[in-house]
C-alpha cells in the first residue's frame, strides 16, 4: 500500500518518558549479561521503566498535552485521536477513547491501532488521511507503550531491549505544504511467529498453563527479526525515494524506529550516508515500540536537527511482520 497526501503539516510534537532509569549495570545483577554485551549488540545503555501507577494512558496523556502546547491548540479543536500501542491498559475500551476524555477533546472520535513497532507510521498515515476530511479540525496521533509490563525479566534476549514512553504529534491542513510526498505500509504475516505475545488474546486466554509457561511475555527470534529489518529498511527507503523522485542526500533527516543501533548504522551505510543524517536516542530509552519514532522526532526538533521546510523520512518495522515509511515536508 502506497501513496501521497498533499497539504498536511505537523503542527506540534510532544513526548513523555518515566523518571525511573534502569541501567545495563543494574541488569548485570539480574541476568547473565554485561553492559559491554548489551551496548555492543544493541547500542542501549539504559531504558525508562514506568512506575506501578504509570500506565500507557497516563504516558499518552502527558505526551498529548505537550503536543497540544507545542501546536498552540485547544482540546476542542481535535477531531480525531489515534493511539498506536501494543500495550493498551485494557483490551477494551480503547486507550484512545479514555485519552479523549482525559484531555477534554469533546469533539473527537477515537480508536487504537495495533501493528507493533510500526504502529506510529501506520497511525500517522491514517491520521493524515483523516485530517483533510476533518479540516479545520486537527488530528492527534500518539504512540505509547508500557513494554515493561510484558517483558520477561528472566529472558536475557528480550529483557535488555525494551523500555516505556510515549510520543505525540498534532496534524493539520496547510495547502502551502507539500505534505507527505510518499508513503508505504506493508505486512508479511508469514513471519508472525518471529515476534509475538502468545497468550492473553482469544486464542490463548489466561490460564494456569499459560502463566506457568510464561506465555504472557514477549517472544522474539532476534536474529531473524534483525535480518528482516536490515533488508526491509533498505527496500522501503529506496522505494520511498523513488516514489518521491528524490536522492538520498535530498533528505534532511532520517528517523528510524529505535530498535537497534546496528540496524540504523547499517541502513545508513547501505544508503552511503553518514551518521549526521539521522538522530539516535536508543542508548537512553531502548526500544519503545510504537513510541520510539515520535519520541525521537520530538527530541530531534528540540535539538535543532529538523527545521520547517526540511524533508523528513520516517521508517519503522516490527511485529506482523510489518513495515512502514514516509517522506514529508516538515
Amino acid at each position: 500500500m502506497s501513496g501521497r497526501i498533499e497539504g498536511i503539516e505537523i503542527l506540534g510534537t510532544g513526548y513523555y518518558v518515566p523518571e525511573k532509569i534502569l541501567t545495563n549495570k543494574e541488569l548485570e545483577s539480574r541476568l547473565d549479561t554485561t553492559d559491554e554485551w548489551i551496548v555492543t549488540r544493541t547500542g542501549i545503555r539504559e531504558r525508562r521503566i514506568a512506575s506501578q501507577d504509570e500506565t500507557t494512558l497516563s504516558m499518552a496523556y502527558h505526551a498529548a498535552e505537550k503536543a497540544m502546547q507545542s501546536a498552540k491548540i485547544k482540546p476542542g479543536e481535535i477531531g480525531l485521536i489515534i493511539v498506536a500501542t501494543a500495550t493498551p491498559d485494557m483490551i477494551f475500551p480503547a486507550t484512545a477513547a479514555q485519552l479523549q476524555e482525559k484531555i477534554g477533546a469533546i469533539n473527537a472520535g477515537a480508536f487504537d491501532l495495533s501493528i507493533g513497532c510500526t504502529g506510529f507510521i501506520y497511525a500517522l498515515v491514517t491520521g493524515a488521511l483523516y485530517t483533510k476530511v476533518l479540516y479545520p479540525q486537527k488530528v492527534l496521533v500518539v504512540g505509547a507503550e508500557k513494554l515493561s509490563a510484558i517483558v520477561d525479566w528472566q529472558d536475557r534476549s528480550t529483557a535488555v531491549l525494551f523500555g516505556d514512553g510515549a510520543g505525540a504529534v498534532i496534524l493539520g491542513v496547510n495547502p502551502q505544504k507539500a505534505g507527505i510526498l510518499a508513503f508505504e505500509l506493508g505486512a508479511d504475516g508469514s513471519g508472525a511467529d518471529l515476534l509475538k505475545l502468545p497468550a492473553g488474546g482469544s486464542k490463548l486466554p489466561a490460564s494456569i498453563e499459560t502463566v506457568e509457561k510464561r506465555l504472557h511475555f514477549i517472544k522474539m527470534n532476534g536474529s531473524e527479526v534483525f535480518k528482516f529489518a536490515v533488508k526491509k529498511i533498505e527496500e522501503s527507503v529506496n522505494g520511498l525515494l523513488k516514489k518521491a523522485n528524490l536522492q538520498p542526500d535530498d533528505i534532511d533527516l532520517y528517523l528510524f524506529h529505535q530498535a537497534n543501533r546496528r540496524i540504523i548504522v547499517n541502513s545508513l551505510e547501505r544508503l552511503s550516508l553518514g551518521i549526521e543524517k539521522t538522530f539516535i536516542n536508543i542508548e537512553l530509552y531502548g526500544n519503545t515500540s510504537a513510541a520510539s519514532i515520535p519520541i525521537a522526532l520530538a527530541e530531534a526538533i528540540h535539538a535543532g536537527k529538523l527545521k520547517k521546510g526540511d524533508k523528513l523520512l520516517l521508517n519503522g518495522f516490527g511485529a506482523g511482520l510489518a513495515w512502514g515509511g514516509l517522506i514529508m515536508e516538515y
